[in-house]
This record gives C-alpha cells, sequence and structure tokens, in this order.
C-alpha cells in the first residue's frame, strides 16, 4: 500500500531524491526551485540520506560536479530553473555528450530579460536539443513519479543519457496536493544500485573523460547520442510497465484523454493539461467531442506515436508556453506538425503561444481554443496558424 501524503511538488520531489539517497547531489539556489536542495540538505542534515552535498557557487558549477561526480562513478542529482539552468548552458551539453546519466528537477520558469520568476517553458526548450531526455509533469504526483523512474532509465546501458523531470515553477512547485509515495525499500529495490562499467576511479580500466574530439570521431559520437535517444523510447516504456507493477499507475509517452472519439484535441504539456481535462468535460457535457493529449516525453519526441493518436482529428491545436521567436510556430507546434506529415497524417493544425512569464491560463481561454477548432471544421479554413491567447490587445488595461 502506498502512503498517502500532502506535499507541495518541490517537496515531492526532494522526497523522491531521500528515497533515492545518490551519491551525490551539487544544486544552487534559484527560484523557484530552491525549496528541492533545501528540503534535500535538510534530510543529509538528519542522516536520511549518506549523500555528499556540494554546496557550489553557482548553476554553472552544480552541473561541473555532477558531471565528476558521475563521471567517477557515482550516481548524481541536481536541481534548477530559468536562469540557472541558462548558466549550466555549457555544461548541460557536456553532461550528455559524455554520456554521463545525471538525474536535473528542472522548476519550469520564463528565462531573463526582462527578468521575470514566473512560470512558462522557455528553459526547458532551450535546451531541447542538447541530448537531454525530458519528462514533464503535470501534477506533484507525476514529479514525483518520473523522478522515481528517472534513474532506471537514464542508466540503462542502452540509453546512458542525462535525464530532466520538468514540472511548472508555482503552479506546481508550490501547491500542495495529495499524492501517494511509495515506501522506501519499495523505491530502494526498484531504482537499484548504480554500477557503471566504465569510471573514472576504476584502477583495472584507465581511461580519460572529455578528451579532444575533432573531425576524426566527433560525427560519430553525435550519431551514437542520437541512437541513444532513440533506444530510450523503448526503455521509457519497459521502466514504466515495472512501474505500474509497483503502484498501479500506468505512464507512456503521453496521456490520451477522451481521445478516442474526439473530433477536435488540444496538445500540451504540464500543468495546462489538468485545466483543458476541466474543458474537455464542460464540452463533453454539451455534446461537444473535444479530446486532449498530454505530452509527457518530450524528449525522445515520440513521433510516430502521436502522428497515429491524432490522425482521426479534425483540427488539431498546438499549445506552446514558450515562444520560438522564429514568425513560424514555436517548439512543440513544429515538432507535432512534423510528425504528422512524416507519418503522412493531414489535419489542419494551429499554434498557440500562451502563459509566458506566468500569464494566467483561464479554463475560457481554452474554451475558446476549442471554439476556434470547431470554426476551422466548419469553414474549412486557417486564416492564422500562429496565433496568442491571454495576450493583451492595445488599449487592455
Amino acid at each position: 500500500m502506498g502512503i498517502r501524503e500532502r506535499l507541495s511538488g518541490n517537496e515531492a520531489a526532494a522526497t523522491a531524491m531521500r528515497q533515492i539517497n545518490p551519491d551525490v547531489v551539487a544544486a544552487f539556489p534559484i527560484t523557484p526551485s530552491t525549496e528541492i536542495p533545501q528540503y534535500f540538505s535538510t534530510f543529509v542534515a538528519n542522516g536520511s540520506v549518506d549523500t555528499e552535498f556540494v554546496a557550489v557557487e553557482s548553476e554553472h558549477s552544480a552541473m561541473s560536479a555532477c558531471i565528476g561526480a558521475e563521471a567517477a562513478g557515482a550516481r548524481a542529482m541536481t536541481a534548477t530553473s530559468a536562469n540557472g539552468l541558462s548558466l549550466m548552458w555549457e555544461m548541460i551539453y557536456i553532461a550528455s555528450s559524455l554520456r554521463l546519466p545525471i538525474v536535473m528537477s528542472l522548476v519550469n520558469r520564463a528565462v531573463s530579460g526582462p527578468l521575470n520568476i514566473h512560470n512558462d517553458h522557455s528553459d526547458a526548450m532551450g535546451v531541447r536539443d542538447s541530448g537531454w531526455i525530458m519528462l514533464f509533469s503535470e501534477n506533484n504526483q507525476e514529479a514525483y513519479d518520473n523522478l522515481i523512474m528517472a534513474h532506471k532509465i537514464a542508466e540503462n546501458e542502452n540509453v546512458l543519457l542525462p535525464l530532466m523531470v520538468c514540472q511548472d515553477g508555482f503552479i506546481t512547485s508550490h501547491s500542495i496536493e495529495n499524492i501517494e509515495l511509495i515506501e522506501d525499500e519499495k523505491v530502494k529495490e526498484f531504482v537499484g544500485t548504480y554500477k557503471p562499467k566504465h569510471y573514472l576511479l576504476n584502477k583495472e580500466e584507465p581511461i580519460a573523460v572529455g578528451p579532444l574530439d575533432l573531425q576524426s570521431y566527433l560525427f560519430e559520437h553525435k550519431a551514437m547520442q542520437a541512437e541513444a535517444m532513440k533506444n530510450a523510447k523503448q526503455v521509457i516504456l519497459d521502466v514504466a510497465k515495472d512501474f505500474e507493477k509497483m503502484t498501479g499507475r500506468k505512464y507512456g509517452f503521453f496521456e490520451e484523454y477522451k481521445l478516442e472519439d474526439s473530433e477536435i484535441a488540444i496538445v500540451c504539456m504540464n500543468s495546462t493539461a489538468g485545466t483543458t481535462k476541466y474543458v474537455v468535460d464542460k464540452l463533453r457535457s454539451k455534446g461537444i467531442k473535444a479530446g486532449l493529449l498530454k505530452l509527457r516525453v518530450f524528449r525522445p519526441f515520440p513521433a510516430e506515436e502521436i502522428a497515429k493518436a491524432l490522425a482521426n482529428q479534425k483540427a488539431i491545436a498546438i499549445l506552446d508556453k514558450a515562444d520560438s521567436l522564429n514568425a513560424a510556430g514555436s517548439a512543440l507546434f513544429q515538432d507535432v506538425t512534423s510528425a504528422m506529415y512524416v507519418n503522412n497524417k493531414h489535419v489542419p493544425a494551429v499554434n498557440y503561444v500562451y502563459g509566458i512569464g506566468g500569464r494566467d491560463t483561464k479554463a475560457d481561454d481554452i474554451e475558446k481554443v476549442y471554439d476556434d477548432l470547431l470554426e476551422i471544421v466548419k469553414t474549412g479554413k486557417i486564416d492564422n496558424p500562429y496565433r496568442y491567447f491571454g495576450l493583451r490587445k492595445e488599449g487592455d488595461k
């Protein structure tokens, strides 16, 4: 039986880290992820874990310390947000290129500038192609569950890639929800002991980590990273099956909410899915066949599976909580429409950028998106595929 608790998303993440009991945690505080290392440092202080907690002088140093620890053969974790992730940028790429399965809790926040401490997905989207596996979490329960699964995915010998678990800053990180924790011993058994094959402190196999990698080999090494990301798809599903056996909670690449018979659908990630589910239920009560595809796994991107899931829709809207500033649609929209095109599924699609800098996402906004989709189905026309909602117009207060 699971343990019923009431925790914020940050406390849930820290609790997962306590149960995992990593060898090293290196972190630097930044809003809204500060509470995660704060809670975890308490666990270190009271002896709940035997983790080496490294208090560093910056986020760049935090990721550097995790890289050093993981390369030496230790299991390493960290947490950050927004500008902290930006300061890690160089080391984010180094961690993935060295095939080090570091796990990071990323509490999503707007990246400066101007300075803003509230939620959008610009931090995650900025490193979406850096070679990290990326899992998104609708609520506190999913943030906790994703972290429990993270090491089994990242450390798989066919993967060996770092992994970040994303949740929405303040919206879930600071909101208290009822969640179900797993017993400590079950988590310990599920996660297992980290036993890397190659590491710096193995005196039987002297190796170099991070050498110069020029024209003769870098291309091949990048191709190997890409292959590992492809391998991660099956590993993610396998780990989810094992997790379901332990908890009864089922996870896949995405959740299909009332999508089986829907005619219009929204695609989104993280906490917006909860609001969208409410709107779907409201529209269903009126006889409108609305549905939702909530993406959980963003990297590797499950293109074929998404195309199949959306193939029977009459119109879809893809919601991006970050603007790519490219005049041609944002990241999730581009990935979804590319998936549809490559897999020969042709469904009218529109992109909505929303929620920038923590702008409230209201049920009325989501309902208006579904109204727009109904109009597209009715007229067969998309006047402008690149849209906003929740944006104040000139003259609005």
